[in-house]
C-alpha cells in the first residue's frame, strides 16, 4: 500500500490515555481490543483486518479550529475536509471496502489490512473505531481509467473519489482497470469472471466502458454491454449503465460536437448512443455522464477546463486530474440521487 505524507495531527492526550484504559481489560480477559486511536499513528492509521467492508466513525477537533480530511488505500477520498471551531469536535462516519488487490485488479496486492491517511489544511483527529459491517449495501464500479482507483499522482478516477460522497452504510468496490474495453474485461479472468461472483442481491453495478473500444464494431459492443447487464442480473445486482466521460476535444467554435469528443470510434460506433440504446431496451437506470460532462467542459470553456484533465502536466485530454474526477464524482452523485438509487440520507451533498 502506498504510504501518505500528510500534516501532522492533533490527538488529545487525554484520548490516548482514555483510549488505552478501555482497552487493557479486554487484553486482559483474552477478547480483541477494539480497533482504534491506538492503531494510528500522527499521520496514518493501519488497521490489521482481513477483506470485507468496515464502518469507519472519527471524531474530529482539538484546542484549535481544524479542518481534516481521510483518504484511504489507494488514494481513496473517504472523507473530505470537514472544519471543527476551536474547542469543538465533529463526528463523522463512512463505510470503506478492503479487498486484494486494494486497487485495479489487474494491479498490484497492496498492503493487507486498512490503511487511511490523515489530511486536510489543519488535521484533527480526536478518535476513532472501526467495526467490521458485512451487509452493507455496495456501489461496484466496472470500467476503465477514468474510473478507476488510479495508483500515482497526478491521475484520478471519477470511482476514486465517488466513496468521499458517501455516509455509512454504502461503500464503493471499485473494479475498474486501466485500459481496458468491454472486450478484455470480459475476457480477463482478473476482471468479470472474478468481480460477477462477489455479486451481492441490491449491490449497485455501475458500469462504464467506452474509452477503450476502439476497434469493437456496433454489434459486438452492444451484446458486451448485454452479456455485462445479464449476468449482474444473475446474481441479484442492480446494474446501471453509465455513458463515458468526454474528451476535451474542442472544435474551433467552442463545442465538443466532434467523434472523438463525443466516443465515436473509427468504425463509426456511437458509444453513448449504444449505451443509451441498451438501457433503454432493457429497462435500466442510465447514467448519461458524457452528456453531464459534455455540458460541464464547454461551460468552463478551452482554458478553464485543462485543470479537469492532465492537460497541463501530460498534454493529456482523456485522463482527469484530482480536480476534475473530484467534479465528475460529483455529477455521479446527483445522478443517483435524481434516480432515486441511493436515499438521500446516504449522500453528502455539501
Amino acid at each position: 500500500m502506498r504510504r501518505f505524507s500528510a500534516m501532522r495531527i492533533a490527538v488529545p492526550a487525554a484520548v490516548i490515555l482514555s483510549t488505552a484504559l478501555a482497552a487493557a481489560p479486554a487484553r486482559a480477559h483474552g477478547r480483541q481490543p477494539p480497533l482504534g486511536i491506538a492503531d494510528c499513528t500522527a499521520t496514518a492509521c493501519h488497521f490489521d483486518v482481513p477483506p470485507g467492508t468496515y464502518d469507519v466513525r472519527v471524531r474530529l477537533g482539538g484546542e484549535a479550529a481544524s479542518s481534516t480530511s481521510i483518504n484511504g488505500e489507494t488514494r481513496r477520498s473517504l472523507l473530505p475536509e470537514t472544519p471543527a471551531d476551536a474547542g469543538r469536535q465533529v463526528t463523522r462516519s463512512f463505510t470503506v471496502d478492503v479487498r486484494t488487490p486494494e486497487g485495479e485488479p489487474t494491479g498490484a496486492d497492496g498492503t493487507p489490512g486498512l490503511d487511511l491517511a490523515i489530511g486536510g489544511t489543519a488535521p484533527a483527529l480526536a478518535d476513532i473505531r472501526v467495526t467490521p459491517s458485512p451487509h452493507s449495501r455496495r456501489i461496484i464500479l466496472i470500467g476503465d481509467s477514468t474510473v478507476c482507483d488510479q495508483p500515482g499522482d497526478p491521475y484520478s478516477g471519477w470511482g476514486q473519489q465517488l466513496p468521499q460522497y458517501l455516509r455509512r452504510g454504502i461503500s464503493v468496490a471499485n473494479y475498474a482497470d486501466s485500459g481496458e474495453s468491454t472486450v478484455t474485461y470480459l475476457q480477463d479472468p482478473r476482471l468479470w469472471a472474478t468481480v460477477q461472483p462477489l455479486i451481492r442481491p441490491g449491490d449497485l453495478v455501475l458500469m462504464q466502458l467506452a474509452h477503450n473500444d476502439k476497434t469493437t464494431d456496433g454489434a459486438t459492443y452492444r451484446a458486451n454491454l448485454e452479456t455485462l447487464v445479464a449476468g449482474v442480473r444473475e446474481m441479484g445486482g442492480e446494474p446501471v449503465l453509465v455513458t463515458p466521460i468526454v474528451r476535451r476535444w474542442f472544435n474551433a467554435d467552442g463545442t465538443l460536437n466532434n467523434n472523438t469528443a463525443l466516443l465515436v470510434n473509427g468504425l463509426g460506433v456511437d458509444h453513448p448512443a449504444v449505451i443509451r440504446s441498451v438501457a433503454a431496451a432493457e429497462d435500466l437506470p442510465l447514467i448519461d455522464l458524457t452528456a453531464r460532462t459534455k455540458s460541464l467542459v464547454e461551460s468552463l470553456g478551452v482554458e478553464g477546463s485543462k485543470a479537469l484533465y492532465l492537460y497541463n502536466e501530460k498534454r493529456d485530454n482523456t485522463h482527469t486530474s484530482l480536480r476534475g474526477a473530484t467534479a465528475y464524482a460529483s455529477l455521479v452523485r446527483e445522478e443517483l440521487l435524481a434516480l432515486h438509487l441511493v436515499p438521500k440520507g446516504k449522500v453528502r451533498v455539501g
